[in-house]
Order: structure tokens, then sequence, then C-alpha cells
């Protein structure tokens, strides 16, 4: 009628989704959940102090950042720096490297006064001397 010609309609090739790699991504995902979950326990146990106070001091740090920024802000922050740090990383290792030596050099210093004033005064009680089984 108006020179419109009847096309077919094109051909859309099947996807398949291979199995196997499914089926080892899925493995590796159980993996890391359980190892989550065991440090998970540990931290809560309480076992291992500085494990302890480590997480305590990063939901801390978690907690004030909640409180400075929203939810979407913190996100994209995140994006940005997980695309960002690891080629400055990689562009500038060699000056980066001796500093974290030295920062981490000084934190050890700083946990070994720590540990000598306040923690080896913390009573740990009768979950030390627990067996396990």
């Amino acid at each position: 009628m108006f020179g419109l010609s009847i096309r077919s309609p094109p051909k859309i090739p099947e996807v398949h989704i291979p199995e196997e790699p499914i089926l080892q991504l899925a493995s590796g995902l159980r993996v890391e959940i359980n190892r989550g979950f065991s440090s998970l326990r540990e931290i809560a146990s309480g076992r291992d102090l500085k494990k302890f106070l480590t997480a305590i001091a990063g939901l801390w740090f978690v907690s004030i950042l909640g409180g400075w920024f929203n939810f979407l802000t913190l996100a994209y922050i995140a994006l940005v720096l997980l695309f960002t740090v690891p080629l400055a990383y990689d562009k500038f290792e060699d000056k980066v490297d001796p500093l974290g030596e030295k920062a981490m050099i000084e934190i050890k210093k700083q946990y070994a006064v720590l540990d000598e004033k306040v923690l080896s005064k913390i009573p740990l009680g009768p979950l030390k001397n627990k067996k396990k089984d």
C-alpha cells in the first residue's frame, strides 16, 4: 500500500549457559561464605582479642562514615576507590611499599603499647580455659 514490504523476523540465536562454570562458581562461593561464617564465629567468641578489636574498630569507623554520608554516596565512593586504587598502586608501587612497611612497624609498636598497658589487664575469664568439643 505505502511501499512497505513484509520482512521475516530477525533470527535470534539461542543462548545456553553451560552448567560446569556455574557449578564451579557456586562451589567457590560456598567455600568463601563458609570461611566468612567461620571468621565471624571466631570474632564473636572473643578468643582472638586482636581480631575482635579490629572488628569493633572497623564497625565503629563504618558507623561514623554512615553518619556523614548516605548509602548511595558511600557506594559511589567505594566503587570509585575500587577502580582507582589498584591502578594507582600499580603505578606507584615502588613508593607506596616503603611507606606501608613504615606504617606497619608503627602500628605494631602502638599495638604492643596498647597490649602492655590495657589489653593484658583485661581478665578473659573462663573462656580461655575452655576446650573445644
